[in-house]
């Protein structure tokens, strides 16, 4: 390896735009490990978040938030007697 280099007619490369949005966001750490391990062979285990997101979207497109709520409190109900 050298110790300087010479980067006075260097380029950039082309800007690729993947057409997603970068952000923030705070998931449990088993979250995040459940995913990377569906993903162990190969893959993206963030396409792989963003496509459950996608999905549960999907599945619950048209339900509002109060029907939603009712929904779940049902379910804990019933699990808890």
């Amino acid at each position: 390896m050298r110790d300087e280099y010479d980067f006075s007619r260097a380029e950039s490369g082309p800007v690729v735009k993947s057409g997603k949005e970068r952000i923030t966001i705070r998931l449990d750490p088993e979250i995040i490990q459940w995913f990377r391990d569906q993903v162990a062979g190969g893959g993206n285990y963030q396409t792989l978040i963003n496509e459950a997101l996608r999905g549960h979207i999907q599945r619950n497109q048209g339900t509002d938030l109060e029907s939603t709520l009712r929904r779940v409190v049902r379910e804990e109900l019933r699990q808890a007697s």
